[in-house]
């Protein structure tokens, strides 16, 4: 979700420069999006069904400036796996305005309900537009 919401958000301000890909932890083989998260973003307007899944390499770490994750675990892994990476790597809900710090974690909403998926969406919203003040 994050990858479409922050493209939208760009495009809104014209931030051509800027540059977004999602990847994950898992090789989950090229999969599509989740159909919850699917069915989220096109309630806000938005289309994840072309959505596939490409796991984070050396080469994408090290061509980005900055490497968002939802969770601190997600944080530490990304670490482990990829040190040249230390600078660049951060929490997104630490972008957030309404961010306490209490709970740093974006928590995946996979297998839940509709409103995980819905507080997941405004989560990442919010912490995306947090991000977008800072570039």
């Amino acid at each position: 979700m994050a990858e479409r919401i922050f493209r939208t958000q760009l495009k809104k301000r014209d931030h051509h420069p800027v540059q977004a890909h999602s990847a994950g932890l898992l090789d989950l083989g090229g999969a599509g999006a989740d159909p919850q998260a699917v069915a989220i973003l096109r309630e806000k307007g938005l289309d994840g069904s072309r959505h596939r899944s490409r796991t984070l390499s050396a080469e994408m770490v090290a061509g980005a400036d900055l490497v968002l994750v939802m969770e601190e675990a997600q944080r530490d892994e990304v670490l482990r796996r990829h040190p040249e990476g230390e600078g660049k790597v951060r929490l997104l809900k630490s972008f957030s305005p309404q961010d306490s710090g209490a709970n740093p974690d974006i928590r995946d909403p996979y297998g839940l309900s509709p409103y995980h998926y819905r507080t997941c969406f405004a989560e990442i919203y919010f912490s995306l537009e947090g991000l977008l003040r800072c570039i």
